[in-house]
């Protein structure tokens, strides 16, 4: 299965969005190390301002490398939803991520976003 997913920066109106790859088993382990690595990096060299692009601009170079496989036609950066994502990860100013799953009105009207969303609480052993 493709698993499309979209990838959302809070205070950034970007919307990543990955064409496979994107169920939480495969998304949480490789994107929890990503930022674990992005805000050491961030609280040792003292940066706070553009957080929210950076890590927008960091996601799609650094993670999209390993979520791509080596076919980049698979990651897209847009400003609209996408009504066939079967996730949607959303990174929060608090560093934390949370996962949602669209529901019947997010396809038919995926510029509800995550207000046609659920949210789903991952495993345990995924973060």
């Amino acid at each position: 299965m493709p698993h499309p997913c979209h990838i959302l920066v809070e205070g950034n109106p970007v919307i990543i969005y990955a064409s496979r790859n994107g169920s939480p088993e495969k998304v949480l382990p490789t994107l929890s190390r990503f930022l674990d690595t992005f805000w050491q990096e961030r609280d040792i060299s003292g940066e706070i301002g553009e957080t929210p692009e950076c890590l927008a601009a960091q996601i799609v170079v650094r993670f999209g490398f390993e979520i791509c496989e080596d076919d980049y036609s698979n990651l897209r950066v847009g400003v609209q939803f996408h009504p066939d994502v079967d996730y949607l990860y959303s990174i929060g100013s608090d560093r934390q991520i949370r996962i949602w799953v669209p529901e019947a009105a997010y396809r038919e009207d995926p510029s509800r976003g995550l207000q046609a969303c659920r949210e789903r609480v991952p495993d345990p052993g995924l973060v």
